[in-house]
């Protein structure tokens, strides 16, 4: 019977360590600095990088990294008792056609759970709400607009309890569509 393979590292092609990659591309990040300034402080600790192996790094990694830490966040908040959620929806334009993108927002403000759909009706809302609960377990509220897609989604999934409804109670659902719409 053939051992199982393990993924491939990202890391096998550079020949610097993983610490350091991660290093870098975390000073980066994490604090206000230029790709210069971080090839200045690294050069201090005696590490000497060009400042375009940090971009290239940075362009390389860090969505790498981003998704880790996204993946650990989500697995902490899903042990949180009073884990809240927003449910909204907005229309974009695909190729020049109308879909919806539903989203699953946290308490924070945090997205964690995309879905796009050409409908806007039950079967959609009750698509996205399977996946959302399967994949992140279930919150102690659910906080949705005035859609009756929702209603019905919940009323089949037997969350009625759970769902919150208010004018503006969906503030941190809406708000994180700006910068998608900018």
């Amino acid at each position: 019977m053939p051992r199982p393979k393990k993924p491939a590292s990202p890391f096998r092609y550079f020949n610097s360590s993983p610490e350091i990659i991660r290093l870098v591309v975390m000073m980066y990040v994490r604090f206000p600095l230029s790709l210069r300034n971080v090839e200045d402080m690294l050069s201090e600790r005696g590490i000497d990088i060009c400042h375009e192996t940090v971009r290239h790094w940075w362009n390389r990694f860090g969505p790498l990294f981003a998704a880790d830490v996204r993946r650990q966040r989500v697995s902490r908040m899903r042990g949180f008792r009073q884990w809240k959620w927003h449910l909204d929806e907005v229309y974009v334009k695909v190729n020049g056609e109308l879909h919806y993108l539903w989203r699953a927002v946290d308490q924070e403000g945090e997205i964690f759970e995309s879905y796009v759909t050409k409908t806007r009706d039950k079967k959609a809302a009750l698509r996205f709400m399977k996946k959302a609960l399967k994949r992140h377990g279930s919150p102690k509220e659910i906080t949705t607009d005035g859609l009756t897609s929702y209603k019905a989604a919940m009323r089949k999934l037997g969350n009625t309890d759970k769902q919150e409804v208010g004018r503006w109670a969906n503030n941190r659902a809406e708000n994180s569509h700006l910068p998608f719409r900018r």
